[in-house]
């Protein structure tokens, strides 16, 4: 029986899981948010945190590739045609110096346009589900759980960024309906260490209320086991 050593308790916690029915969920990592001049640069954010978790998260997606299991990815942002951008966010984008009108306007966080796609150090790969969400949690108005309930997956395993933004949101929807979730605090990046520490220790509150939290190398030796023994 595999698990992976984790806080409060390993995961899953029964012992009681396959490789099918295991999900690495990937969110956000877009060029708007880790590159020098995305959207989260131009709301006067340190994006560079945020690319140190790359080689990590690059490693877990090898390794549950190996062992079988599933990857879905999220990524955050408008239609290319605005019809979803409210006056408030537009307000509070424009004080960021953000606009989205004439013909200097910028396209951040706009799908179609280049600071939208995953970053190159990453590959998609045509079997993987991609969810296109508009809200910081990605189950809200996507088919995310669909996609997940579908598959059979009953694990999740969280990667991606920010903490204590979209990876916190989404993996708090996910307890919400019954998923058991684990959150590698080194393979999430916030700008701001104080932030992605809390939102980690919160993860944990009540005995594991939302999941539990793993590093990278223990999540690998996880998988590793895994793959060796499918169950």
């Amino acid at each position: 029986m595999s698990t992976i050593e984790a806080k409060p308790f390993v995961f899953p916690f029964d012992g009681k899981w396959r490789p099918e029915t295991v999900a690495i969920i990937v969110v956000d990592i877009q060029s708007d948010f880790l590159s020098e001049t995305g959207y989260f640069a131009r709301k006067g954010y340190d994006p560079s945190p945020l690319r140190t978790i790359i080689p990590n998260v690059a490693a877990i997606l090898e390794a549950a590739r190996e062992a079988g299991c599933h990857i879905v990815w999220t990524r955050q942002g408008y239609r290319a045609d605005l019809a979803d951008l409210t006056e408030y966010e537009r307000w509070r984008c424009k004080r960021a110096g953000i606009t989205f009108d004439g013909p200097d306007a910028d396209r951040v966080l706009t799908r179609a346009a280049n600071g939208y796609d995953i970053v190159p150090e990453l590959t998609v790969r045509p079997s993987e589900p991609l969810v296109e969400k508009t809200a910081n949690g990605a189950f809200y108005q996507t088919d995310l759980d669909m996609i997940l309930r579908t598959a059979g997956i009953q694990h999740l395993i969280f990667t991606g960024c920010t903490t204590e933004v979209c990876v916190s949101s989404t993996m708090r929807e996910a307890a919400d309906r019954k998923y058991q979730c684990l959150l590698v605090e080194d393979a999430c990046a916030s700008s701001d260490k104080a932030m992605h520490d809390a939102a980690v220790e919160m993860v944990m509150v009540e005995d594991g209320i939302f999941g539990v939290v793993a590093d990278t190398q223990a999540v690998l030796n996880g998988l590793s086991e895994l793959a060796r023994n499918p169950g």
